[in-house]
């Protein structure tokens, strides 16, 4: 009898001490980062077949009753193992998700969510929902199904239901946050949230670390280094988690990146005053981003980001 006990506790212990195996980056499991706030980070690089189309950075918190789910995932698949991560955290339902931006690698997963509670109320600016309802959930499908090849059956989207608008409080079972949306950043659509509770700051895709993402249409550089030098210094929580990378401090979350931001628009801006194009400054600008050459998609991301930087700068010029 007894080794029959120590059996069956060894079983449990291996289903909730290993987490989600995926390809050969470990278990991805749910980490305590901030009192009842539990973060599981994936892969800081570009969705792939490799990682499944996986590579942001799902949030759990706890409730006196339940847990709130921010960024769920990028597509159904996804979002089946994080449920399972998710369940090792507590056996409490999902009462609530909140999506930052439109971007379907953070919000595709919704699916597997309202799979099991249907009824779900998911939480987003009013722009995202407006946006992905009118072609952008079908462009973001495109992309992570070329790229992930794991998109396959998703359809229907789960679509937010609940609009936040900036400056809004809202409880959740005790738990408060804050609505911040800058006008225009990452992308219009983005919600910073505050979970006051634990003091607690979801940045989305307005940092990232370890990887760089695209700017499309509605972004805006200048806009993005703009909101990040209010937030350093404005703000000073305890935990700062990006929509990539490691979450952390406030100057090791947000310092990066706004370093990286700053020299775009400083070498942009060399150029578009000296009468050149933004490819006169590329190489300069390389050298000065040591610390940046080896994050995901560096290569094919760089060059682009300081075109639209420059590109902004000769905009506002010809206000």
């Amino acid at each position: 009898m007894k080794k029959i006990t120590l059996f069956i506790l060894a079983v449990l212990f291996s289903a909730t001490a290993f987490g989600w195996k995926l390809a050969d980056y470990g278990d991805l499991k749910f980490e305590k980062m901030n009192g009842n706030v539990y973060v599981m980070h994936g892969p800081a690089e570009e969705p792939s077949k490799k990682n499944q189309g996986f590579m942001n950075n799902p949030t759990v918190i706890e409730s006196k009753n339940g847990l709130i789910v921010v960024d769920p995932g990028g597509n159904y698949n996804v979002g089946l193992e994080i449920l399972k991560e998710i369940e090792k955290v507590s056996k409490k339902p999902i009462i609530a998700v909140f999506n930052t931006h439109k971007h379907g690698d953070h919000w595709f997963a919704n699916v597997a969510i309202a799979q099991k509670y249907p009824n779900i109320p998911i939480y987003a600016h009013p722009n995202m929902i407006k946006e992905v309802k009118n072609g952008e959930a079908d462009k973001w499908y495109g992309i992570l199904d070329r790229l992930s090849g794991n998109l396959k059956g998703t359809k229907p989207y789960k679509y937010p239901t609940k609009e936040l608008k900036d400056g809004q409080k809202i409880t959740i079972d005790g738990e408060e946050f804050v609505i911040s949306h800058p006008k225009r950043a990452h992308t219009d659509t983005d919600i910073l949230i505050l979970h006051t509770n634990s003091q607690t700051l979801f940045l989305g895709d307005n940092v990232m670390k370890n990887r760089l993402g695209g700017f499309d249409e509605s972004s805006s550089v200048l806009g993005n280094l703009e909101l990040l030098k209010k937030l350093t210094k404005e703000t000073n929580y305890k935990l700062y988690i990006p929509g990539h990378g490691p979450s952390g401090s406030k100057d090791d979350t947000i310092g990066p990146y706004m370093r990286y931001l700053q020299i775009l628009v400083d070498m942009a801006k060399k150029a578009y005053e000296a009468d050149e194009e933004y490819y006169s400054v590329k190489p300069e600008a390389i050298k000065k981003m040591a610390e940046f050459q080896k994050w995901d998609a560096f290569d094919h991301q760089m060059g682009k980001h300081l075109n639209k930087a420059w590109r902004e700068i000769e905009a506002k010029d010809m206000e």
